[in-house]
């Protein structure tokens, strides 16, 4: 961990009940996520976490695998999360294929690198992740034109999820775990 004296500590043995999860992630990356050893404090509740996302993330969701990564990043981002920026940076590159848009989705309204799907999306984020959140008549408008009510829901709840882990782990100072290294030049949290 980056931080000697986190002011929650982690967890140094992680439950049992947790293994399948460490395992897939120490395959995965390496070793067990940062958010692991703080989540791990609530097994049944850190499950049905694991659950939610899973469901978002599956092959057959409404959003495109891009665009999950997107607003993952773009929460993770306005929260704050050293982590969450982190992970999903990674995960963004990953799907798309290039860092580019990782390094533009900070300033995604000035970017060219962008849809126009994806500029209504990140708008949306940006509405939904603001205290309170500020989703007008005229962004619902042009949600409207571009995703189904489908669409919508589910993306709601992503970026519902994403503010919920990026807040918590952000409250917690949960640092980096460096997956971004292997990205030539990739943004740091």
């Amino acid at each position: 961990m980056n931080d000697p004296h986190p002011w929650v500590s982690p967890l140094n043995h992680i439950p049992a009940s947790l293994k399948p999860l460490t395992m897939t992630q120490k395959k995965h990356y390496g070793d067990v996520l940062h958010p692991t050893r703080w989540w791990g404090r609530m097994p049944f509740l850190f499950w049905l976490v694991a659950l939610f996302v899973g469901f978002l993330e599956r092959r057959r969701a409404r959003l495109t695998p891009v665009m999950r990564a997107l607003l993952m990043t773009r929460v993770s981002q306005v929260c704050r999360c050293a982590f969450c920026i982190d992970a999903n940076s990674l995960r963004l590159a990953q799907r798309c294929g290039a860092t580019e848009k990782v390094f533009d989705v900070a300033r995604w309204q000035g970017s060219s690198l962008f849809s126009d799907d994806e500029r209504v999306a990140l708008a949306y984020a940006d509405a939904m992740t603001a205290t309170p959140p500020c989703v007008n008549e005229t962004l619902k408008a042009r949600m409207k034109q571009y995703f189904s009510d489908d669409a919508i829901a589910e993306m709601t709840a992503l970026i519902a999820f994403q503010n919920l882990s990026a807040r918590f782990n952000a409250a917690l100072d949960i640092p980096s775990q460096g997956l971004c290294d292997s990205i030539t030049g990739a943004p740091d949290a």
